[in-house]
């Protein structure tokens, strides 16, 4: 069973010039992510622009990171549509993905009776763990604490939660909950602005899109938070700090990919519409902040 506890990359899906799925670019940028001592991949995520993807993009992408990870791989499968998250989850697992990552319904605004039944669904269709991935943000709508637990605790494959509601009374009292209730079930951060204060509340790690760029500074800061080296751990968050920002300069991918590019990792492509690319002025703000760092 998969430990879910550490630093895991939300990866970019990088592209070729012909706005083709780059097969090299991509292995290469999962073989950075596993030397900088990530616990695992999530490919197919929002960072993955996986909104933009077709179903055999989708596939393709899940395929080729499951066959050239080192570590485990945390699919994104999710959808608002039931039965399109069913078909994906469910080729993920047949291609060996070790979990899945299920954002929350978008758009639609299920009630909480059509939620638990959209996630029984996909838990009904295959044997693996499900991290569902808590985004208001995006979707419209927040899950609450209460409903998260009942979820946990009603279906079996239900391990986790990358948590990106920005509440941290709602992320402490899910981890206080679940606790009580003796579940089996993770809290991880879904915004590396708020790793820290998530995981001095119980929680195990990140979901993370500045990881495309940073891995040894990511897992170092959170290896040093669990193994209780505070201090540590925040001196690294205050260095990182500026380039947190800078990965929300515009909307994400379009920071993240430019800066992946910027550093000579990969050839990232660009963001597929419609989003569009990073603004010149913006450029010059990554720029700035990377060489800051070091980074190019």
């Amino acid at each position: 069973m998969l430990k879910i506890e550490g630093v895991y990359p939300a990866l970019i899906t990088p592209f070729t010039r012909d706005d083709e799925i780059d097969k090299e670019g991509l292995r290469r940028l999962v073989e950075y992510m596993v030397e900088g001592g990530v616990a695992g991949i999530v490919p197919c995520g929002t960072t993955g622009e996986s909104a933009t993807l077709s179903h055999e993009e989708h596939n393709r992408v899940v395929d080729e990171v499951v066959d050239c990870s080192k570590v485990p791989v945390i699919a994104g499968t999710g959808s608002n549509n039931t039965k399109e998250a069913v078909e994906f989850t469910k080729h993920a697992a047949d291609a060996g993905a070790d979990a899945c990552l299920l954002i929350t319904p978008y758009y639609n605004k299920p009630n909480v009776k059509g939620l638990k039944e959209h996630f029984k669904w996909i838990d009904d269709s295959v044997e693996i763990p499900l991290i569902l991935y808590n985004i208001p943000s995006r979707t419209g709508q927040n899950v609450s604490a209460g409903t998260m637990v009942e979820l946990a605790a009603e279906i079996t494959n239900i391990k986790g939660v990358k948590e990106a509601s920005g509440d941290l009374k709602q992320v402490g009292a899910i981890i206080r909950s679940v606790a009580e209730q003796g579940l089996d079930f993770t809290v991880v951060a879904g915004d590396d602005f708020l790793t820290l204060p998530i995981m001095s509340l119980g929680g195990k790690g990140v979901i993370s899109m500045t990881t495309n760029v940073a891995p040894w500074e990511m897992t170092g800061m959170v290896d040093a938070m669990l193994k209780g080296e505070v201090e540590k751990a925040r001196e690294i968050n205050i260095r990182l700090f500026s380039l947190f920002e800078a990965m929300f300069l515009e909307t994400n991918p379009i920071p993240v990919k430019r800066a992946v590019e910027m550093m000579g990792l990969v050839a990232a492509g660009d963001v597929r519409l419609p989003l569009g690319a990073l603004s010149k002025d913006n450029e010059g703000k990554l720029r700035k902040v990377l060489e800051g760092l070091g980074m190019i």
